[in-house]
């Protein structure tokens, strides 16, 4: 695999683990309210998440899609569909901030755990990442698609989890910040807003010939 695609899913995966959704939310809500500690918990249950996702990608879930155009599609829109619905919700007067806390009851690390990886598995946000941008960096004769996924869910799943762990471990101090500056909750706001949309429409206008072969 070249480095320039390499490069290019990295920032990819990079802008999709920065956007806000579920992940973000209930890790950010998490720390606060029950300390470090249990959002790193919640992240290996994430992480685990990610990895659930990769070895059904890698084992065949992504040519079901892909040997169906329709289908392939029809993931396409709706995974789009989703990334207009996150950026509405944070570009609306009024909308959420991924970092404005939801009140959490405290649980034990088993259940930290499961709901880390129940949060991330029912993510619509990370089946798309998977089912439809992901393929789009594979390239067929290079070398073994399998070989492909596997690198790039394993770039995908490393940064993703560097991401929210820094968010997590930092999500006291970024919440207090931008909850408090009028401004720069607004700008943050926008900023991840017109990211979603780029992703969005994006999402839509690719296409990809790709028939894999593992």
């Amino acid at each position: 695999m070249d480095l320039v695609t390499l490069l290019s899913f990295s920032g990819v995966a990079l802008l999709m683990a920065l956007s806000p959704g579920p992940n973000m939310i209930y890790l950010v809500s998490r720390s606060i309210c029950q300390g470090p500690r249990a959002g790193l918990i919640s992240l290996l249950g994430v992480s685990t998440g990610f990895l659930f996702y990769m070895i059904c990608t890698a084992l065949g879930a992504a040519t079901i899609f892909l040997k169906n155009p329709l289908l392939f599609d029809l993931l396409k829109t709706i995974g789009a569909c989703y990334l207009f619905y996150l950026a509405w919700h944070a570009l609306k007067p009024g909308g959420r901030s991924p970092f404005e806390v939801k009140t959490l009851a405290h649980d034990s690390p088993a259940k930290l755990f499961q709901m880390g990886f129940l949060t991330n598995l029912f993510n619509p946000k990370i089946a798309m990442m998977y089912l439809s941008l992901l393929p789009q960096f594979i390239h067929e004769g290079s070398s073994s698609v399998l070989h492909q996924f596997l690198i790039l869910g394993c770039v995908q799943i490393i940064i993703g989890t560097l991401v929210n762990g820094t968010i997590a471990m930092s999500a006291g101090l970024v919440s207090s910040f931008l909850t408090s500056k009028a401004l720069w909750l607004l700008l943050q706001r926008w900023i991840f807003g017109c990211i979603l949309i780029a992703l969005g429409v994006h999402l839509l206008i690719s296409h990809t010939s790709m028939t894999p072969s593992f």
